[in-house]
C-alpha cells in the first residue's frame, strides 16, 4: 500500500516538472519571437546606405545618390529622396580622385537631419570616387603631329621624321565631348629637327596643350670616288659620281658636283668627297723663283721701276717676297698679271 502511494507520488512530481517545462519553453519561444519582431520593426525603420568600393560619376558634383544604394520600406520614399540629395564633394581636376568613407556619410547625413540612429550603413569602409574621362594617349598626339607635318614639311628636301620627344597622355572630362585639334609649327634653332605644337580645344576654347619635337631626315646629294685618283687631279663625270641619300643634315644651300676641282691628297675608290679633299684648280704661276723682276710703284703723275729678284713663285693676286737688287732689302710685294710686282707699305 505504501509502495503504491510512493509510485504515485513520484509521477505526480514528475508531471509537475514537465509541465513546468512546457511553460518556460513557450515563455521563452515567445520572448524570443517578440524580440525578433521588435529587431525587424527596428530595421525596417531604418535607412539602409549600402556603399560599394568604386564609384565612377558624370559630372562633378558628388551626391550620396550617386555613390551608394539607399533602401528602406515605402513609407520612406521622402527620406531616401532627401538623403539622396546631400552633397559630398567636389571633383574640381581631371584625374581627380576622392575617397568618403562611413564617418563623412553619417556626418553629412546627421547635418541634413538624418541622424546615424536612423541609417544602417553596409558595403565597404571607403568609398573611391572618380569622374568620367576621355584619355587622349601620347601616342595619337605623335599620329596627329606627324600627318601635319606630311602636309606642312619644313622643307622640300625633308623625307623622314621620327619622334624623340613624345608628351604626356592628356585627361579630359567628358562632361562636353566636343573635341578638336590645331597643330602647328615650332621654331627651333636645330636645323634637323622640327617642334609640332598640338592645341586641344573643347567646346570652342583651348584647354591644353601638347608639343612633339621629331629628327629630321633629308634627300641629299654627294659625291663619290669611282676610281683612285691621284692628287692634283681634275675631278670629272669619269672619276667621280653624283649619288642620292638620305642625310641627318639638310643639304649645303650652295653645293654643287665639284667638278672642274683639283684633289688636294690621293683619294681612293668608293670614298665620299668632304669639302677639304679638293679645291679650285691654281693658275700657272706668273713669276719663277731667282726670276728678276720689274717693281713697279705707280701713282697719278708718278712711276718708279727698280729691279727685283723673286724669292719664291707667284701667281697672279699672290704676294710674294722680292729681294731689291739696288738696296738689297727684302720686301713684300703683290704678283700682277703682266709679270710685274707692286710693293706692300
Amino acid at each position: 500500500m505504501n509502495r503504491r502511494k510512493s509510485t504515485r507520488a513520484q509521477e505526480h512530481k514528475c508531471i509537475r516538472i514537465f509541465i513546468s517545462c512546457a511553460l518556460m519553453f513557450c515563455f521563452l519561444l515567445c520572448r524570443t519571437s517578440a524580440g525578433t519582431k521588435t529587431n525587424d520593426l527596428q530595421k525596417e525603420a531604418r535607412l539602409q546606405v549600402y556603399l560599394p568600393r568604386e564609384v565612377t560619376i558624370k559630372g562633378d558634383i558628388i551626391s550620396l545618390g550617386e555613390v551608394s544604394i539607399i533602401q528602406g520600406n515605402p513609407r520612406q520614399g521622402e527620406l531616401r529622396a532627401k538623403a539622396a540629395k546631400i552633397p559630398l564633394g567636389i571633383i574640381s581636376m581631371v584625374g581627380q580622385e576622392i575617397v568618403i568613407d562611413r564617418s563623412m556619410v553619417l556626418s553629412r547625413l546627421a547635418c541634413s537631419g538624418i541622424p546615424a540612429s536612423k541609417v544602417m550603413l553596409t558595403g565597404a569602409e571607403k568609398v573611391t570616387v572618380k569622374r568620367q574621362q576621355k584619355i587622349i594617349k601620347s601616342t595619337e598626339f605623335v599620329e596627329l603631329a606627324s600627318a601635319f607635318l606630311k602636309k606642312n614639311p619644313p622643307s622640300g628636301s625633308v623625307c623622314k621624321w621620327e619622334p624623340i620627344r613624345i608628351p604626356k597622355d592628356l585627361a579630359v572630362s567628358e562632361k562636353n565631348s566636343d573635341i578638336k585639334f590645331s597643330s602647328r609649327l615650332v621654331k627651333d634653332t636645330a636645323k634637323n629637327q622640327a617642334k609640332v605644337l598640338i592645341s586641344v580645344i573643347k567646346d570652342g576654347n583651348q584647354i591644353e596643350e601638347r608639343e612633339v619635337t621629331f629628327r629630321l631626315k633629308f634627300k641629299s646629294r654627294r659625291a663619290v670616288t669611282l676610281v683612285d685618283i691621284p692628287a692634283g687631279t681634275v675631278i670629272s663625270s669619269a672619276n667621280v659620281k653624283i649619288e642620292e641619300f638620305v642625310s641627318s643634315q639638310p643639304e649645303p644651300a650652295n653645293w654643287k658636283p665639284p667638278y672642274g676641282q683639283t684633289t688636294k691628297h690621293t683619294l681612293s675608290a668608293n670614298m665620299v668627297l668632304g669639302p677639304n679633299m679638293f679645291g679650285p684648280v691654281k693658275p700657272e704661276a706668273v713669276i719663277e723663283r731667282n726670276q728678276n723682276v720689274v717693281i713697279r710703284i705707280e701713282r697719278p703723275l708718278l712711276l718708279v721701276t727698280a729691279i727685283g729678284k723673286a724669292m719664291q713663285e707667284g701667281r697672279a693676286g699672290e704676294y710674294i717676297r722680292v729681294r731689291n737688287l739696288n738696296s738689297q732689302r727684302i720686301i713684300l710685294a703683290k704678283v700682277k698679271e703682266d709679270g710685274t710686282v707692286e710693293p706692300v707699305f
